[in-house]
């Protein structure tokens, strides 16, 4: 039973990760950037809804669907001001830009709110459920995140391939220069990838901090470094290949705490990235990309 429910906790901290991942592996795979600010996103809109429960009032539904509209504003923002003037520019530009990004979101965060470590109040108000005779407790934010993970990553996938717009992402994705000439707005469709991302991030955001309920201008920097080794193991540019690698790192993770040292679970989790990688470089579900020279 100790193994299961540490299995469950590994599942959803996984979709925590997923729900992050995809939006790294989307403005990866469409616009062919890493944008290392998506992590403070996730603090953002924590903060967001930390402010909308305690000191407006506003009730747990409305405050989610406030911090993922600020999130959404705010990713259109970072891709207008930050990286739409560098599209053509060399890509360690971009990734210095992404780095820059994310500190200015940290240090406004600290200015705001300051360094002090709030108790967040879970937006999840589902009792636990309890199995085989009161052995095993689910507990209702476990519940939500997974639920809430596996119905965002079939709206995306049903989104990116049956919807105009989602065929002019995967379009964009193969081709940015065929497809202006096809009369796809790239510019349009990458805004709309970050918008997803950032939405994305909220959502993730809250789910975090309702399972553990600590909040400062950091919460997002090691969980947005991790979604990212969950990008990159799954197969960077791979909606499925998010989802999987985020779950599974999730799982390593816990099982890694519970069984190994909770001082060298991170240590175990990119040791098993750099197996994976040397095995198969694109990761599991990636893809080898032919370059034309």
């Amino acid at each position: 039973m100790s193994f299961i429910s540490y299995l469950l906790n590994g599942v959803s901290l996984g979709s925590v990760y997923a729900i992050i991942a995809l939006g790294y592996t989307m403005v990866y795979g469409i616009a062919k950037m890493l944008n290392f600010a998506h992590g403070d996103v996730i603090m953002i809109g924590s903060y967001v809804c930390f402010i909308a429960l305690g000191s407006m009032g506003v009730n747990p539904i409305a405050s989610v669907v406030l911090s993922v509209i600020i999130c959404t504003v705010l990713g259109i923002t970072i891709e207008r001001v930050a990286y739409k003037p560098l599209r053509k520019a060399p890509k360690l530009a971009v990734l210095i830009t992404a780095i820059g990004v994310s500190y200015f979101l940290q240090n406004a965060a600290l200015l705001k709110f300051g360094p002090d470590t709030k108790s967040f109040t879970s937006v999840v108000s589902l009792p636990a459920l309890k199995l085989a005779g009161g052995k095993l407790t689910i507990t209702g934010v476990t519940l939500v995140t997974i639920i809430a993970c596996i119905i965002i990553m079939i709206g995306l996938s049903l989104f990116i391939n049956k919807t105009k717009s989602g065929q002019a992402m995967l379009a964009v994705s193969e081709d940015q220069g065929a497809s202006l000439l096809m009369g796809i707005n790239v510019n349009t469709t990458i805004a709309l990838t970050f918008a997803i991302g950032s939405a994305l991030a909220a959502i993730a955001g809250v789910l975090l901090c309702s399972a553990y309920p600590s909040l400062n201008p950091y919460t997002g920097a090691m969980p947005g470094i991790k979604a990212f080794v969950a990008a990159v193991f799954g197969g960077i540019g791979s909606v499925p290949g998010a989802f999987i690698g985020g779950i599974l790192l999730g799982v390593i993770e816990i099982l890694a705490k519970a069984y190994i040292s909770s001082q060298l679970s991170d240590a175990i989790v990119f040791s098993v990235l750099i197996i994976v990688l040397l095995i198969k470089p694109t990761g599991i579900l990636g893809k080898k990309m032919q370059e034309k020279v």
